[in-house]
Parts: C-alpha cells; sequence; structure tokens
C-alpha cells in the first residue's frame, strides 16, 4: 500500500480487510484490497478523527500543521526517508533537501487528499 494509502486508512478506519468488504454477494469470495487509497465514502470530519486520536497520543502533537507529527500520531514512520516517499508519490518537484518547504506542502496535499476522499476539513487545515 502507498504511504498515502496507509494515512487514508489510518484516518478513515480501514486498517483491517474486515473493516470495509469488497464483495456484496455472499456466494463470492471477497476480492483483495486495492493496493492504493481506500475508496471514498461518505463525509467524515478529518479535524474530529484527528483531534480524537491526537488525544489518544502518548504525547501532544501539532498535527494540525505538522506532517512529521500527523505520520507518528498515526503510527507511521515519519522519518526524512519516509518524507521524501510521499513526496515523490504526490508529485513534489521542489527541493527535498529544502525540508521546511516540502514538509510544510506534504502537510497541505495530505490535507487535500483527505478531502478529495470523503473527508471534511476546516479550510485552516487546508492552508
Amino acid at each position: 500500500m502507498s504511504i498515502l494509502g496507509t494515512i487514508m486508512s489510518k484516518v478513515f478506519g480501514h486498517d483491517t480487510p474486515a473493516a470495509s468488504p469488497v464483495a456484496t454477494d455472499a456466494s463470492t469470495t471477497p476480492a483483495a484490497a486495492p493496493a492504493s487509497a481506500p475508496a471514498p465514502m461518505s463525509q467524515a470530519d478529518v479535524e474530529a478523527i484527528l483531534g480524537e486520536m491526537a488525544k489518544q497520543y502518548n504525547h501532544p502533537v501539532n498535527w494540525q500543521s505538522s506532517i512529521v507529527d500527523l505520520m507518528a500520531m498515526l503510527g507511521l514512520d515519519n522519518s526524512l526517508p519516509q518524507r521524501r516517499a510521499l513526496a515523490a508519490e504526490l508529485g513534489y518537484t521542489g527541493d527535498t533537501s529544502d525540508t521546511a518547504t516540502m514538509n510544510i506542502w506534504l502537510h497541505q496535499q495530505v490535507m487535500q487528499k483527505l478531502e478529495e476522499n470523503g473527508g471534511v476539513a476546516s479550510p485552516d487545515l487546508m492552508a
């Protein structure tokens, strides 16, 4: 699964195949889950979901503006190589050595992708 797909699965609660069965006919076997992002779902309040996750995290995180904190809170590797891989996955064309600029761009893109796939986020999260 892609890094973005993993992020969306964690946010929208599709960590396990059982949480989102593909087949609807009992006479067929479930198809394998796609390797990409989950299918769009009904509107989900991204801010509320992530806010609840932050309350359960072991220390305060700034997930609202930090891709590093967001990834850590979701239990993902937030190392520079992983963030560079996410940047490549999302089509970042800037200098990946300028990590501050890349990280801001990554956070904006992840929030946008969450919204495009059924999430609702406040304009503050999209900036």
